[in-house]
């Protein structure tokens, strides 16, 4: 189907420098975002506004390796003594609570100083368009991250639905199952008490959590937005204020139906993110805890497995993310890594004013990051209507 390719990312003119605010100390995401950056090759991690407690910042800003100096606990100072600085950071990742994005945002970006931001990027369509037009009036690159487009398979599925490998597409089906919220709420844990607080983390808890890797992984694969949806939203772990639990009717923009099932409570399942395209001439089958394989059954003929690797049928897209060959196993890892690298990518050429080949980055922006504010608002208006239909 596809020529092996020798098509790779522009080299690095240096290794950027990249400040983070939040992740700190025992912040899981924040490891992440680090792990990520680190293993892309690209980036230094030279300053840190880790927490917003001036010792829990010095403590972590200790165990990062960052210079006393440059570890902050207010990132306004950060933002602004960092712009000061000629060997200043050019991009901020920011893995705070979602209530916090948006004045963390602005701050860096009033700085002439690159975005890098968790989902949801905001808690509002308000919010969004605010950042939109700070993002405009100061030129900066925004990145939202969305981590599980940079597997590559999940490119190649992506590729070969686009090439036609599916034909039109009838059907989507997407869940995405955890259990870390099975047990009841319990407001000593940090994380909990401001995901499951409207005010902070939003209107929904796992649906806006979860939901919107969800919602972005099925409209990047298929290419087919979701125009329509209703929800029913369901505590289905011990008792706590807000919902573990989605199960959402989708009508894409096709008309092709589609289903979303979300679950933080599913008792045993550590994590599981699968996604299945059925067409009318075969399906695509992804599974997250089986990263490298991407299942492919054309109608009337035999099933096919592809697996992560240089040539053999994988598109120039999925190649140019390939870290490892065959055999030698890669995983979310190294899919933020590729997060990473495309930031990289965007954010040198950005300040170099150099333009890049069309088609090169599937880097996701505040477009994406207003989607899956937008989807979350949308099931929350389902659920609270009574299941009904209500429009993205």
């Amino acid at each position: 189907m596809y020529e092996q390719s020798k098509a790779a990312y522009p080299a690095a003119g240096r290794r950027l420098r990249l400040g983070m605010v939040g992740g700190g100390r025992k912040a899981l995401v924040g490891r992440w975002h680090a792990g990520g950056a680190r293993l892309s090759g690209r980036w230094d991690i030279v300053a840190g506004a880790l927490s917003s407690d001036p010792e829990t910042a010095a403590l972590s800003g200790q165990d990062w390796g960052l210079d006393a100096e440059r570890s902050y606990s207010d990132f306004r100072d950060m933002a602004a003594t960092e712009a000061a600085r000629a060997d200043g950071v050019d991009a901020v990742s920011i893995c705070t609570p979602n209530h916090t994005h948006r004045e963390i945002a602005e701050a860096f970006m009033a700085q002439g100083i690159d975005v890098i931001c968790d989902k949801p990027v905001a808690l509002t369509l308000a919010d969004c368009d605010a950042l939109e037009e700070a993002r405009r009036a100061s030129g900066v690159t925004f990145a939202v991250t969305y981590p599980y487009a940079f597997h590559p398979m999940v490119v190649q599925a992506r590729e070969m639905i686009a090439d036609g490998a599916v034909g039109a597409i009838r059907q989507v089906m997407i869940e995405y199952i955890q259990d870390g919220r099975t047990g009841a709420f319990d407001p000593s844990i940090k994380q909990l008490k401001w995901r499951l607080d409207p005010a902070k983390g939003g209107r929904t808890a796992t649906t806006g959590d979860i939901g919107t890797h969800a919602l972005h992984l099925l409209e990047f694969v298929t290419g087919e937005r979701v125009a329509r949806l209703r929800a029913d939203f369901h505590v289905c772990g011990g008792e706590k204020p807000m919902e573990d639990t989605s199960f959402i009717n989708l009508a894409l923009a096709n008309g092709a139906p589609g289903m979303m099932w979300l679950s933080q409570a599913a008792a045993g399942k550590s994590s599981g993110l699968t996604l299945r395209v059925f067409g009318q001439t075969g399906c695509l089958e992804w599974r997250q805890d089986c990263p490298e394989r991407l299942q492919y059954s054309p109608l009337g003929a035999p099933q096919q497995v592809y697996t992560r690797g240089a040539g053999a049928g994988i598109s120039p897209a999925a190649e140019r993310m390939i870290r490892m060959p065959r055999g030698h196993g890669e995983a979310l890892s190294d899919a933020w890594a590729n997060l990473y690298v495309e930031c990289a990518v965007a954010i040198e050429a950005r300040r170099k004013g150099e333009a890049l080949p069309e088609g090169l980055l599937n880097l996701p922006g505040l477009p994406e990051g207003r989607r899956g504010v937008a989807f979350f608002h949308a099931a929350a208006d389902s659920n609270d209507g009574g299941g009904a239909w209500v429009e993205i």
